[in-house]
C-alpha cells in the first residue's frame, strides 16, 4: 500500500482528475469488473448466478471486484433476512450507465483481437 502523500498518489490523483479516461479506466479496470457488470446487464443476480456466467474467476476475486464496485457506486447489493440468508447484486443507475461504454468496447475488442 502506498502513501497517500507520494509523489505517485498525487499523480495518480491528478490525472484522474484531469482525463477522464484515466478515471474510467480506474472504476471498471481489472480483470473481472467489465465481465461483472455485462453479466449485471440481464438484471439482478446472485453470487452463485455470477459465478457460472463468468468462468474462470476465483471466488476470492469476485468478492473483491464486486466490492470494488460497490464502493465505487456502480453495483448494489441486497441482504435479503432469510434463512440462508439471500445476496443479489444490481446495478445503480450509474452502473447501467456504463452499458454503451461496455458494449463499444466489446466490439472494438472482437474487431481487433487475434484469432
Amino acid at each position: 500500500m502506498r502513501k497517500a502523500n507520494s509523489t505517485n498518489s498525487i499523480n495518480e490523483n491528478r490525472l484522474h482528475l484531469l482525463c477522464g479516461m484515466s478515471h474510467a479506466l480506474s472504476v471498471i479496470g481489472g480483470r473481472w469488473k467489465a465481465s461483472i457488470l455485462f453479466s449485471l446487464t440481464d438484471g439482478c443476480k446472485r453470487y452463485s448466478e455470477l459465478r457460472k456466467d463468468i468462468p474462470g474467476v476465483s471466488e476470492r476475486m469476485l468478492v473483491a471486484q464486486l466490492r470494488e464496485l460497490e464502493a465505487d457506486g456502480l453495483v448494489e447489493r441486497t441482504v435479503f433476512p432469510e434463512v440462508p440468508p439471500r445476496v443479489e447484486y444490481a446495478l445503480t443507475d450509474f452502473g447501467r450507465s456504463t452499458q454503451p461504454m461496455l458494449r463499444e468496447i466489446s466490439a472494438w475488442g472482437a474487431k481487433h483481437r487475434k484469432s
